[in-house]
């Protein structure tokens, strides 16, 4: 049995789109699970009408690794599908495609491929080349050495993950501000087992962020690798930002957009403080921390997990 996840919040924009194009799968999942946090838009309704089954909790108790491990435990299925709910399937295939590789019983997780949509900067779908390859790789322990932190790399945006070695290694980690699939993924792979990639499972995703946004999303991934030092222990992040930068001014260049490479040095040098900063964060006061980051609701549940 399948299970799909999707957590929720004001996806009316998003969600019948997403249902329709789940229920034109080849491979159908047996049940559709929405987490939904309290969403005030009509998230909710539209779903149901459609047949899916919808969990509502509180907003301020929303946790990327928490709230689906809750979900996991919810489902009834073997096999757990997570998307988020501006993952948009390509074709009829993703699923069917994004389940094969478990086939096999070495790999516990699977995700997908990522395409930038069409009002995306070039910034963006570069984003998605760099990330997201047309090759499949299946990755273990024995290729830290080669591929370094990406080894790890994995997205909750479309992945596919066996139940039995999920609940195995303790699922997702808890209190965690993002980077749950990534610490994840490593969780597994020093168990002893490998993660694959899929790239014939194919969903629409991306975000233009501004400046701004950028070194909030990367002062959280800093918080997130500073808390779970497995990943930063194993292999340093730099290394792999530098290759991101040098394959990122050769795509625009091939693009014909040699006008962006100015706002590259500036938006990487912006990505870069808000890491450094995130891995630092524990001198930082919470109010501070709060102001910037992307994801403020962490830092209210950090607040009450002190008074409490």
């Amino acid at each position: 049995m399948i299970s799909l996840i999707v957590p929720t919040f004001n996806a009316e924009k998003y969600i019948q789109n997403l249902l329709n194009k789940i229920n034109d799968q080849t491979i159908k999942p047996d049940e559709i699970l929405l987490i939904d946090s309290s969403s005030e838009d009509n998230t909710r309704r539209i779903a149901e009408s459609l047949g899916t089954r919808v969990i509502s909790i509180d907003r301020k108790n929303f946790d990327h690794g928490g709230t689906r491990n809750f979900a996991v435990k919810a489902s009834s299925g073997e096999i757990a599908i997570f998307f988020t709910q501006d993952a948009i399937p390509a074709n009829e295939y993703l699923i069917e495609n994004l389940i094969k590789p478990l086939q096999d019983k070495k790999l516990a997780l699977c995700y997908g491929r990522q395409i930038a949509n069409k009002d995306s900067t070039p910034l963006e779908r570069f984003a998605r080349t760099f990330n997201y390859p047309v090759k499949p790789l299946i990755k273990g322990e024995k290729d830290i050495k080669l591929l370094g932190i990406k080894t790890f790399f994995c997205s909750n945006v479309c992945s596919a993950i066996r139940k039995k070695e999920f609940y195995e290694v303790g699922g997702f980690p808890e209190n965690v501000i993002m980077n749950e699939d990534m610490v994840f993924a490593a969780k597994l792979i020093m168990k002893g087992y490998k993660v694959a990639y899929e790239p014939s499972a194919i969903v629409y995703h991306s975000h233009n962020y501004s400046l701004l946004n950028q070194f909030k999303r990367y002062f959280d991934i800093g918080v997130s690798l500073n808390r779970y030092r497995l990943i930063p222990d194993i292999v340093r992040a730099e290394g792999e930002g530098y290759k991101y930068l040098m394959e990122e001014i050769k795509f625009l260049l091939k693009e014909n957009n040699a006008h962006w490479i100015p706002y590259v040095f500036v938006e990487t040098a912006v990505k870069y403080a808000g890491f450094r900063l995130g891995l630092a964060e524990e001198k930082l006061p919470t109010a501070f921390k709060k102001k910037i980051s992307m994801h403020k609701y962490f830092w209210d549940q950090e607040k009450l997990k002190k008074i409490g």
